[in-house]
């Protein structure tokens, strides 16, 4: 409908569309400094509105994100948002979507590459792969529902790798040496002895309320994890559909869970009976690991190690898999090179079973 200027001497623009009912709606933006952007924000509404990819890539990042947002989990969407708004609008934000090709894809990758923070530290190659594929997503999106011919991210490639390096693991006997040096903080030991003996997700564990025990059976019963976003603590569902399930626990280690929560003050059935972050836990993990004397690994590598222990202790994939709340393929996959059979093994015992 054009720009036209204020009382106030500055400029303002208005256009006409239709919200998703068909409804004829006007939108009007006051205070541009110019006629000039009183109009380009009008062109980019309406190119916006009406899904043409002529709109900057920062318009149809709106658009993907208002598609998308309530579909995924809050943390995980907090994550995607904060690499894209961190790492890839700053360098396409202003280019217009149809115009980006592969060349301007491979310029932005090698400036991810190049990256190096206060410690002359690059991004690791997981991370890289990671930036990657949500700048790829995005354009998917445009693909699929607004008619972009092409992935400029798909045809230039992808950079970094999908596999974190090996994960760390602790022994059972290096775990009981950091386990000792942490009884003088009851919350911390018990916290780490149910990370351990029953592999739980750090979200998951932190999560836990007196009304997931069931002592009588011996069982602990994982439906939701806790995340801590823009500074309110806030409780998901597990990651995935398989993470809600059963854990039996060892009769030592249920008596240690209700010794702790008969000296809460406060153990309401449905409060956290685990009243701090993960940032407290991966201090007290440090904590341990200087005092005790072990190897440092990340916490999410004693889940790693209560699934190395299930392994050498005879378990199969299946059974596993339904404690720690993975699909049992992953399991297989995953942990393929410290199952104890060996394909020299299987030959051996095919042999065995056929007599000549």
């Amino acid at each position: 409908m054009g720009a036209y200027k204020d009382k106030n001497g500055t400029w303002f623009a208005s256009a006409r569309y239709k919200n998703w009912a068909g409804e004829a709606k006007r939108k009007m933006k006051r205070g541009f400094p110019t006629k000039r952007e009183a109009l380009a924000w009008e062109r980019e509404f309406i190119a916006k509105n009406n899904g043409n990819l002529e709109m900057t890539f920062e318009s149809f990042y709106e658009l993907y994100k208002n598609n998308l947002q309530n579909r995924l989990r809050e943390n995980t969407w907090q994550t995607k948002s904060g690499i894209v708004e961190k790492k890839i609008l700053p360098y396409f934000g202003s280019k217009r979507i149809c115009d980006i090709k592969p060349i301007d894809v491979l310029r932005w990758q090698n400036k991810m590459i190049e990256f190096r923070d206060k410690n002359g530290m690059p991004y690791s190659p997981m991370y890289l792969k990671t930036i990657h594929n949500q700048l790829s997503a995005i354009f998917n999106h445009a693909v699929r529902f607004y008619g972009l011919p092409k992935n400029p991210a798909a045809i230039a490639g992808n950079m970094g790798k999908g596999k974190a390096d090996e994960v760390l693991i602790w022994t059972q006997e290096e775990y009981r040496q950091f386990s000792d040096v942490i009884k003088d903080r009851p919350a911390s030991f018990i916290a780490f002895e149910i990370l351990y003996w029953c592999g739980l997700r750090l979200g998951e564990l932190l999560a836990l309320t007196p009304r997931d025990f069931d002592f009588e059976k011996n069982i602990l019963v994982i439906t939701k994890s806790y995340q801590r976003i823009g500074g309110k603590d806030i409780i998901t569902p597990p990651k995935t559909d398989k993470s809600i399930r059963r854990v039996l626990l060892p009769d030592f280690l249920s008596e240690e869970i209700q010794q702790y929560l008969s000296g809460l003050k406060d153990a309401a059935e449905d409060k956290r009976i685990f009243p701090f972050t993960k940032s407290y836990l991966h201090h007290e993990m440090r904590r341990g690991c200087t005092a005790g004397g072990v190897k440092k690994i990340k916490i999410h590598g004693i889940r790693h190690s209560h699934i190395s222990l299930l392994i050498d202790m005879g378990c199969n994939a299946v059974a596993i898999a339904d404690r720690v709340g993975h699909e049992s393929i992953d399991i297989t996959y995953r942990y393929a090179h410290i199952f104890p059979s060996t394909q020299q093994e299987v030959i051996s015992k095919l042999d065995n079973m056929v007599t000549i």
